[in-house]
């Protein structure tokens, strides 16, 4: 008993001088190793009108922060199938940099700085829409041809024409295709106007967000 006693305290005393291991984890934006440097980054806005821009910036914070290289890559859908760098910038005297950016759809960026990466934020594209009817005041019952443009082109994608309810909602009425016009796409549609409304036009695809256009009132007599 009493040498059995002695192993067990032993092996106590020998796991109390052991040295303790500890795991560590590293977060977007530190690098590995330590060293105090963290790299943010932030979109603004993060839904943009096609063709329009947003701006993403960021902070180098740490030692020697001033005049370094930070470069922007871009993921644009479909996402995960390889980034790609889009532009370089250094920072400015307090570790700032921004790059202004018009991507054509949803899109995923991310800034790096050697082994640094911020995290990935997301700018949703939406599409850039048109839309006129051939005539605005129509008789009660008069086919009304409705057409318009959606940039960038997305030949096939469905849009919605949709009129104003008594309760100011939009409801769809009619559905038509988008059809090929160089860089963008175009689509055409009659509908009978039996009295006033006011009517838009929507659409979206896998790789945009819904894009609206302005509405417009058609007056019927």
């Amino acid at each position: 008993m009493k040498r059995s006693l002695l192993a067990v305290s032993a092996a106590a005393l020998i796991a109390m001088a052991l040295p303790v291991v500890a795991t560590a984890t590293h977060k977007p934006g530190h690098k590995p190793g330590g060293g105090g440097v963290d790299l943010k980054i932030t979109a603004k806005p993060t839904t943009i009108v096609f063709g329009s821009a947003t701006v993403i910036s960021g902070r180098l914070t740490g030692p020697n922060h001033t005049g370094r290289t930070v470069t922007l890559r871009a993921d644009g859908y479909p996402f995960n199938v390889g980034d790609k760098a889009v532009a370089t910038t250094r920072t400015s005297s307090n570790g700032s940099y921004s790059f202004t950016q018009r991507p054509d759809r949803n899109t995923n960026y991310q800034a790096t700085l050697g082994a640094v990466r911020t995290e990935r934020v997301r700018v949703n594209v939406r599409f850039r829409l048109s839309f006129a009817a051939s005539d605005y005041t129509p008789r009660v019952g008069q086919l009304v041809r409705f057409k318009g443009k959606a940039c960038p082109a997305s030949n096939g994608a469905i849009v919605s024409i949709q009129r104003k309810s008594s309760t100011g909602r939009f409801r769809t009425v009619r559905r038509t295709t988008l059809k090929d016009a160089a860089t963008c796409s175009k689509y055409g549609r009659s509908l009978r106007i039996r009295k006033d409304g006011t009517y838009r036009v929507t659409t979206d695809d896998a790789a945009r967000a819904r894009g609206y256009s302005s509405a417009r009132f058609l007056n019927a007599h």
